[in-house]
């Protein structure tokens, strides 16, 4: 997972020409703060790569030629992170003035298959080493947080020294890179870690133990006083969010005891524990990029699950109080909209699909029996695989449901039926919306793992569930024994 795949005789000469390109532009420019960044796209899924600034902004969308190739300069560049979008997935990338960067990937297998050449490419790709072995590590925290506190502590403090010690090696041959890649990589291994710390108590105490986190080690956050809660250039960073994510849920844990009682089940969907998350994020950061887009997602999470309409209104007003990013108020002010059509009771909303032979249909006229409706995402190749691994299980459990499955994209249909195919997935009930865009706003699919139960009249038996969490099976029961309508 950690070794960089090697460039073929084919890449080398595409980075060959690309090089000559590249330094005859480099001779007839006297401006320093530029830099190129070009690439191929093997299977691409569209005609254009888009380009996002440091801020996070689209700034250019560029079309691939008939090779499948482009070249782009950027002028007046600030050295930080940028981010190239392709077909509905993206790439980080550390650009810094007179970098000449050069990049192949393949679609069907966007993260493992990317490599960088040119100048600036050796720091990225010890960048996507790092990310690589941080979902690595990431999949395998459920077995890691079976340890004692102490000796999780300590093997994820030596597993981010042993990383830092392999930076420092790396440094020592590469002594021209600069202090912000530096930082930018430290910050990488750091922030995961220090994630993996903040959401440990969750895994390892589980809902009915948490008051026990006030139990565990004086300096198991010891990591918290060298926090930079306003890092705006790493405001799109994954390991960052990942980490700002779970220690804002972690840090209200304090104030869910202080409003209930001692010994009480933890429960995160309480109002107060929501609302404090929110008090936490307004008190603590003051970027507003960050800012903003933590509260816009702590407040979905609350809104997405399966709410009253006055407890969603409720966190809507509390969070529209906060933020101050207009297209992130709509944003929530639509799913909240949307999520009112979807109250248990209601019909589904008959939206169209396109089946695997290219056939068009209507959500209610495929559905005849109980029915669970799953999403999924090309762009996903791991929640792609366990979705219809999962329902291949549900489906010998409960051999009197359906299972309708719909892909998101809006990318060509050959790529979602290229995976379909690749896997020996069953076609009977694949689909794919009609209008992607219209559909995943109208269902609110915010998340892949939503999941949406009706019955045979296509009547809403419950609007958002994960057929992953450990909860389903008790819940799919009580839906289906009762017949009837969960109560709000």
């Amino acid at each position: 997972m950690n070794k960089i795949p090697l460039v073929t005789r084919h890449i080398a000469l595409t980075l060959v020409l690309a090089s000559i390109a590249f330094g005859c532009k480099f001779n007839s420019v006297s401006d320093p703060s530029f830099a190129y960044i070009g690439g191929e796209i093997i299977n691409p899924k569209n005609n254009s790569v888009i380009l996002h600034n440091a801020k996070g902004k689209v700034f250019d969308t560029l079309s691939l030629d008939a090779n499948n190739r482009f070249l782009h300069k950027i002028t007046n560049l600030q050295s930080g992170l940028y981010i190239i979008r392709h077909g509905g997935e993206y790439q980080t990338v550390l650009l810094e003035p007179n970098d000449s960067l050069m990049f192949r990937l393949n679609t069907y297998d966007f993260d493992e298959s990317l490599v960088f050449t040119g100048k600036g490419s050796k720091k990225n790709n010890y960048l996507i080493k790092t990310y690589l072995s941080n979902e690595e590590e990431a999949d395998k925290l459920v077995e890691y947080s079976k340890m004692d506190p102490e000796a999780f502590d300590q093997f994820v403090e030596e597993r981010r020294q042993s990383q830092l010690n392999e930076f420092y090696k790396f440094l020592e041959k590469n002594e021209e890179e600069s202090s912000f890649f530096r930082s930018i990589i430290e910050a990488n291994i750091n922030y995961n870690t220090y994630a993996d710390k903040e959401i440990y108590p969750f895994a390892y105490f589980g809902n009915n133990k948490m008051i026990h986190i006030k139990d565990l080690p004086e300096d198991f956050y010891k990591h918290r006083t060298s926090i930079d809660y306003n890092a705006n250039h790493l405001s799109h960073f994954f390991s960052y969010n990942r980490f700002l994510f779970s220690h804002v849920d972690n840090l209200a844990i304090k104030s869910y005891y202080n409003n209930n009682p001692y010994h009480s089940k933890f429960n995160r969907h309480s109002m107060d524990y929501n609302k404090s998350k929110l008090d936490l994020i307004d008190s603590i950061i003051t970027d507003e990029t960050i800012k903003n887009n933590l509260l816009k997602y702590k407040a979905r999470n609350f809104i997405s699950h399966n709410h009253t309409e006055d407890e969603a209104n409720e966190i809507l007003d509390y969070y529209l109080a906060k933020s101050t990013n207009e297209e992130d108020k709509l944003y929530m002010k639509d799913l909240v909209s949307s999520l009112q059509l979807l109250r248990q009771g209601n019909p589904i909303p008959n939206l169209a699909v396109v089946n695997y032979n290219d056939t068009e249909h209507y959500l209610n006229n495929i559905i005849t029996k109980p029915t669970i409706i799953y999403f999924w995402s090309s762009n996903s190749k791991s929640q792609y695989r366990n979705s219809h691994y999962m329902v291949t299980k549900l489906e010998s459990e409960f051999p009197y449901l359906d299972f309708i499955s719909i892909n998101v994209n809006d990318n060509d249909d050959k790529f979602w039926k290229n995976i379909i195919a690749n896997y020996n997935f069953p076609t009977v009930n694949e689909f794919k919306f009609k209008d992607s865009k219209v559909a995943r706003k109208t269902l609110a699919v915010n998340y892949l793992n939503k999941a949406i139960i009706v019955d045979e009249n296509s009547t809403i038996l419950h609007p958002n569930v994960n057929i992953f969490s450990s909860d389903f099976h008790k819940t799919l029961d009580e839906l289906l024994q009762k017949k009837h309508l969960i109560v709000q």
